[in-house]
């Protein structure tokens, strides 16, 4: 399957500045079939997810000095999760997960990448699996799929103009994306509807357009399938519902994006859009899912974390160190697996990043092993070259 690269795709036409890599115009998903019957789905936080955020070490003595606006601590309204991390109450939705032991989280954990932290670079080397930008060929799921036996493609579903960098390569997957959501304020949809007014051309353009921004399309062209693709609001929603119908067939392998994990500024506000989205994602995965749930393992990363100290704007900057979300029925969750670093200034990463102790690829490639069967050596040959798994965290039950 040919794709093309998100790097390429935005330089040629789109001007983003720095949450270019995180636009909500690209949400692709991508799908494989195996005859497996675990499901594994994994989902890329776009934007640089602050770990320090999500999972918030209150244990730690220097962590409450450095977020002084974001920290919180089961006495604020967190979720105590094990005398020394606290899951942020915005995802209160999650913690039925947490108790019934179908959601986990991985701490202090990163790719490869360090220092330059620009967006397109940390994706494209959490997505391919390697050192750095270009040293592998396609992404590491796609790899995978190339070594299990007797993989076979879904029936493709392709809206949309970007694929999923983590699902290319030589085997044979299929992608479906949704369309993009025009959004338009109700002063723009007023002057539309006076500007073409009587305009026989334009008229109906125009009120086609307004009808998009709503959550419709034209009257004419308007099917069942449009509100699944994610064409009204909410479509993350929608991702995760389609996501759900092809795994609970065929599909053993899913991936998708969820983008607005750049808070560089006011970061309470803005993560708690996106701790809900990432919320409904999964429990709407688990609902449609049905039994199949059982059999399901979801990782959600990012491509590097960020700093420990918040800045003047009430947010954060790119930094290296994050964590990782795990959940479904087949993993074994209620716990924080870490090697935690500590947050003495002598322990960051350059003095400023949490330090990573393990590598995202190694957890993922545990996950896949434990999903899938897969031998090790295939792993560390092929799906991630060279990578140092370490020991097993036994992520499954």
């Amino acid at each position: 399957m040919t794709m093309i690269g998100r790097r390429g795709f935005l330089k040629q036409g789109l001007a983003l500045g720095c949450s270019a890599a995180a636009s909500p115009f690209m949400t692709p998903i991508a799908f494989a079939s195996a005859p497996w019957n675990t499901r594994l789905v994994v989902i890329v936080l776009r934007g640089a997810m602050d770990g320090l955020h999500m999972v918030q070490p209150y244990g730690d003595p220097a962590f409450a000095g450095y977020r002084p606006n974001l920290a919180m601590s089961p006495d604020q309204g967190g979720f105590d999760l094990d005398g020394f991390f606290a899951m942020h109450g915005d995802l209160a939705p999650l913690w039925p997960l947490w108790q019934a032991g179908e959601l986990g989280f991985v701490h202090a954990v990163s790719t490869p990448y360090r220092d330059k932290r620009s967006h397109f670079d940390g994706q494209d080397i959490l997505e391919a699996g390697g050192y750095q930008v270009g040293d592998v060929d396609g992404g590491w799921l796609n790899r995978l799929v190339s070594h299990l036996p007797a993989s076979t493609p879904e029936i493709a579903y392709a809206v949309g103009r970007e694929q999923m960098l983590i699902l290319s390569g030589q085997a044979d997957v299929s992608s479906w994306s949704p369309d993009a959501t025009l959004s338009l304020s109700p002063q723009a949809q007023r002057l539309l509807q006076r500007v073409y007014e009587g305009d026989p051309l334009f008229e109906q353009a125009s009120l086609d357009a307004i009808n998009i921004a709503q959550g419709l399309t034209s009257s004419e062209d308007m099917t069942d399938d449009d509100t699944m693709m994610g064409v009204a609001n909410g479509g993350h929603v929608e991702i995760a519902k389609f996501a759900a119908s092809r795994l609970a067939g065929d599909a053993r392998i899913a991936s998708f994006s969820l983008n607005g994990w750049d808070t560089h500024v006011k970061q309470n506000r803005n993560l708690r859009k996106s701790f809900a989205n990432l919320s409904d994602v999964i429990l709407t995965l688990r609902a449609y899912l049905g039994p199949v749930w059982q059999n399901t393992a979801v990782i959600a990363m990012t491509e590097f974390g960020r700093t420990v100290a918040e800045n003047g704007n009430e947010g954060t900057d790119h930094g290296t160190g994050g964590a990782m979300l795990t959940a479904g029925g087949a993993i074994r969750g209620g716990r924080v697996v870490t090697n935690w670093p500590g947050l003495a200034e002598a322990d960051l990463y350059a003095r400023r990043d949490l330090m990573p102790t393990q590598d995202v690829r190694a957890i993922a490639g545990w996950i896949m092993r434990g999903a899938t069967d897969v031998p090790l050596d295939v792993i560390r040959d092929a799906v991630f070259p060279g990578v140092d798994m370490g020991t097993d965290p036994k992520f499954f039950r």
